[in-house]
């Protein structure tokens, strides 16, 4: 071999073992002198580029791509780069390779959406809207011997203790189902006192021939009507002097997410409008005095000329407050970041979360809220689910969010501490319990769904 060819194969053995290393400066100061070796192969088919490829440099692939690599070449195997990245996992590159552009779906986010079904998500009810205008109908039902009361105080509901259906020996939290005649005495409270509509449970069951006197059952009678009711802490001392077995549920979290998952989307509906009431507790655009209407779901202003008695507005209504919480994916597909705030349990890490501005998209929440308290910049954003959060009445909007930059940069005014954590580790906690390192939130939290979800995707491509 002459020292000619000798040179020329250890300049391409330099290129493919930098490219294999991940030597961005040395590949590019070799492709300046030598453009014309970028495509060339080794004796086994390959080019840098699938060495790039199989090792997971994205920014030696970004390189070659830039440089106008010829990314269709078949190795002697008939693998391209693009294959070769499939192979080893590397979903980042493998997008790269595919042309995936910015805005597109990588190739890791499925195009399916699934609805899930989140703890608070569920109920017992149909919330029969059209009732609650039928001030006839709601009258008649507050004394029907059938209709159900759940009672509040200070936005805790009434609980007891009762034997669990898969555990037996386990007492189980469940609401404290009353009837008019045990509530009828604190309906008419002036202060502290609300009432609120929730809707019907249909029942077919025997025991109802006997409440309504063994007269046949008429359509409506089969419509079983709920209603929450708030009292004032005095009232409801009392009660509970009078009723040994129940408790009051509080403090709100984490005692809430002790209930069954049904009876829990309950307790969301009733405790988010009966948070609205005691924060708006007179009328938001003049100040003056409100009637309650609409079976609790409406306020409206007493003072005749008030400009909220015009047209619809949104002060007169219970509001939601969206929050988009989001799983954010490492480029490679095969990391998450999760972070903690100083008020979170030791050892406790989440996933990024925050309100959505007014108009903002959900997507672009996502984006500055992960960019505000990580500083790590999001590409494509995908819905997954969502949950209604009662603390008070919030709507967490569930996203997976693929990074695009993986510098870290915590702002330690909204956040204490933020980690990219690999598929291995979180699946340590999800799925063995190894809890020694650090832990999620429990399972009726969104954020340990959406985290469970991204383990669930196909490692794959």
């Amino acid at each position: 071999m002459t020292a000619l060819k000798r040179l020329h194969q250890d300049i391409i053995s330099q290129l493919h073992n930098s490219a294999a290393v991940g030597d961005a400066a040395k590949l590019k100061a070799l492709l300046s002198r030598y453009p014309s070796l970028i495509n060339v192969a080794a004796d086994n088919g390959w080019t840098a580029l699938m060495y790039g490829a199989r090792n997971g440099h994205l920014e030696v692939v970004q390189i070659l791509l830039e440089e106008r690599c010829d990314r269709s070449i078949f190795n002697k195997s008939r693998q391209t780069a693009l294959d070769i990245a499939k192979l080893w996992g590397y979903k980042h590159i493998a997008n790269l390779l595919a042309n995936v552009k910015d805005g597109q779906v990588p190739n890791f986010l499925s195009n399916e959406v699934k609805e899930y079904e989140n703890y608070f998500g569920l109920t017992l009810l149909d919330r029969r809207s059209d009732k609650r205008t039928d001030s006839k109908w709601l009258s008649k039902k507050q004394s029907h011997p059938t209709t159900v009361y759940i009672l509040f105080s200070n936005l805790s509901p009434l609980v007891t203790l009762g034997g669990g259906i898969e555990s037996p020996q386990q007492p189980e939290v469940k609401l404290c189902r009353l009837y008019h005649k045990d509530v009828k005495q604190y309906m008419n409270q002036t202060e502290g006192g609300t009432l609120i509509f929730l809707g019907v449970e249909l029942q077919f069951h025997m025991n109802l021939l006997a409440a309504c006197n063994g007269r046949v059952l008429q359509e409506d009678d089969r419509l079983v009507a709920w209603f929450a009711l708030s009292i004032d802490s005095a009232s409801a001392e009392k009660f509970k002097q009078e009723h040994e077995d129940c408790y009051f549920l509080h403090p709100p979290m984490p005692a809430l997410l002790q209930l069954p998952e049904k009876e829990a989307g309950v307790v969301a509906q009733a405790r988010s409008v009966l948070a609205w009431h005691n924060r708006y507790r007179f009328c938001p655009t003049c100040g003056s005095a409100t009637k309650t209407e609409e079976g609790g779901y409406k306020k409206s202003c007493l003072k005749e000329d008030c400009p909220s008695l015009q047209g619809v507005h949104n002060t007169s209504y219970p509001r939601v407050d969206p929050v988009v919480i989001m799983q954010v994916i490492h480029p490679d597909g095969n990391h998450c970041l999760l972070g903690r705030q100083k008020k979170f349990p030791p050892g406790m890490f989440t996933c990024l979360a925050g309100f959505v501005e007014p108009g903002e998209t959900i997507e672009d929440a996502v984006r500055r809220e992960v960019k505000e308290e990580a500083g790590v910049k999001v590409g494509p954003v995908q819905y997954v689910s969502c949950q209604p959060w009662p603390m008070p009445s919030s709507l967490m909007i569930g996203c997976l969010a693929v990074a695009v930059s993986t510098e870290i940069k915590v702002d330690k005014n909204e956040i204490e501490d933020a980690r990219w954590f690999t598929r291995e580790q979180v699946m340590e906690v999800l799925i063995k319990g190894n809890q020694h390192s650090f832990f999620v939130p429990p399972r009726q939290a969104i954020a340990h769904q959406l985290i469970k979800h991204w383990i669930g995707m196909n490692a794959n491509l």
